[in-house]
């Protein structure tokens, strides 16, 4: 079985799409567990209200996405 194996001939095409969705879904997860944290946490544990933890939890998910999504440039 070893004596098959032959370094760098082996289609990886799958493995690549299949890594980068994972890292897809972390990137994207993380974000929505930090605000959905944040807006919690303003929400029950300050006198903040509604109004400014759902502000502050929408302000942190622009400033995500804008920081999160890739560039065309970059690749």
């Amino acid at each position: 079985m070893a004596s098959e194996y032959h370094r760098g001939e082996m289609d990886i095409r799958e493995q690549a799409a299949t890594f980068k969705g994972v890292m897809a879904a972390t990137k994207w997860g993380s974000l929505a567990v930090t605000v959905g944290v944040l807006f919690f946490t303003l929400l029950f544990c300050t006198q903040t209200g509604f109004g400014g933890s759902a502000g502050a939890a929408l302000a942190l998910l622009v400033l995500g996405v804008v920081g999160l999504r890739e560039r065309a440039a970059a690749h």
